[in-house]
């Protein structure tokens, strides 16, 4: 100390608050991220001060560095997410550990445990569905086998981008102190602490900017999908009291024309990247309106549900599974319009959707995860089909994970995450336990298993 106290003269004022500032990070990192062990009622007063608790029983899980970060990235999101690396412990019950914690801390949100070896997350409904919950905990259980910090990274990458809601305003400037001891050096370095929390600032907006681009990309995309289908309605020329027309014609045109402006409205409030997914939903469910329609007035069978093509999803619902193999991919059946569907046949390469990212036009599902919320709209709703498509291939990794068609936030739903609820939440949400079924609705991919 005596060494920088002598350089400290030398240096100009902004230097030397330069050098408190990470003086004070120093300090203040493993603060707020371990906690002196404790209890369940010890981690659950650390989260509601700070996203990320490590218990010092559990540092060889997750380093101090890697606490800290995921902390910083969830605050930066400002998400409702809680996580947890806890030792197994007479302390922590297995079986009700994850009901008992959200009782505690109190606030609806994403919570997710690592304890001892084992992972579970779990959320209030109104933040993340169980669906989606347990497709994102089992991908990244599959993908970071033995790797709990890159397991938790994994995890906190992508449920800061799904997460419905805002963070508790507790975690606002306070650094949190992870529920330790560390009060009295929180009072003495107040002040650096402002220092500090200006590039904490700058990473905030930083992180808001980055997500203003990525939603203008996507909007550019969507309103060309919606000027699409309007002229669509146009080409139409249905009247509802034409001659033939019966109710069932007039009841298909009229949920195109809602799912035309639901659109439009969804698009016009929307705030994140993720907003985008509803509107592409409705745009699909429009769509299969129209084909519907256009069957009735021709006297054919009404079409089967099925997903979009999945070359231009502007094509409407694909009417075979036609066989096709990305470049330096391997051939798989993919639902195809019957244009494009003749165009396979004759050997020739559809043309597919492209979309702009920074090294020029790409076909979306191989433009990265700022068009993924854009795709799971079109595909989520038929059982994440893109991902499926391109397990395997060194194109669209993002769209190829279970979570990148996970429900997202819904211009209509009710943001739910940082409400303070206390005890009065569902307590299905939370249900089962280290050895439990997992989660009711969870599929094949076993998210709520330990």
């Amino acid at each position: 100390m005596t060494v920088v106290r002598r350089a400290l003269p030398r240096l100009g004022p902004v230097l030397v608050l330069a050098v408190l500032a990470l003086m004070a990070c120093a300090v203040l990192a493993p603060v707020r991220a371990q906690a002196a062990g404790g209890g369940l009622d010890d981690v659950a007063e650390a989260l509601r001060k700070s996203p990320v608790y490590v218990d010092p029983r559990a540092r060889d899980q997750l380093s101090e560095a890697g606490a800290d970060d995921l902390a910083k990235k969830i605050e930066g999101a400002d998400k409702p997410v809680f996580v947890a690396v806890l030792p197994e412990s007479a302390e922590f019950p297995p079986e009700t550990l994850m009901r008992d914690l959200r009782t505690r801390v109190g606030i609806a949100g994403l919570y997710a445990v690592r304890l001892g070896d084992g992972f579970r997350a779990n959320a209030d409904s109104s933040v993340m569905s169980r669906n989606a919950v347990g497709n994102l905990a089992g991908a990244v259980k599959r993908s970071h086998p033995g790797d709990p910090e890159g397991l938790l990274a994994s995890f906190v990458d992508q449920a800061t981008e799904q997460a419905k809601g805002q963070a508790p305003t507790a975690w606002s400037g306070s650094g949190g102190d992870g529920g330790g001891g560390g009060g009295g050096v929180l009072l003495t370095l107040g002040a650096v602490a402002v220092v500090g929390g200006g590039g904490y600032a700058l990473y905030r907006r930083s992180e808001k900017k980055r997500r203003r681009a990525e939603l203008d990309a996507l909007r550019v995309v969507v309103d060309e999908d919606i000027t699409a289908f309007g002229e669509e309605l146009e080409r139409l020329d249905f009247d509802p009291s034409e001659p033939g027309a019966d109710d069932a014609m007039r009841q298909d045109y009229s949920h195109a024309l809602d799912m035309y402006d639901k659109a439009k409205e969804l698009m016009a409030v929307a705030a994140e990247p993720r907003d985008v997914q509803p509107v592409t939903a409705a745009l699909e469910e429009g769509r299969f309106g129209l084909a519907t329609l256009a069957a009735r007035r021709a006297g054919t069978p009404v079409p089967a549900r099925r997903a979009p093509c999945f070359f231009d999803p502007r094509h409407g619902p694909s009417a075979v599974d036609a066989l096709w193999a990305p470049p330096g991919g391997t051939p798989r059946d993919v639902p195809v319009c019957e244009a494009d569907a003749g165009l396979l046949a004759a050997g020739h390469e559809p043309m597919t959707r492209q979309v702009q990212t920074a090294q020029g036009p790409q076909p979306y599902w191989n433009a990265g995860p700022v068009y993924a919320p854009w795709a799971g709209g079109y595909f989520g709703g038929v059982g994440g089909v893109v991902g499926g498509l391109l397990v395997g291939t060194m194109l669209g990794s993002m769209l190829s994970a279970p979570s990148a068609f996970a429900d997202t936030a819904s211009v209509e739903s009710t943001p739910g995450g940082g409400e303070f609820t206390g005890a009065d939440f569902d307590p299905g949400d939370f249900g089962g336990g280290f050895g439990g079924g997992g989660f009711e609705g969870g599929g094949d991919f076993g998210g709520g298993d330990w």
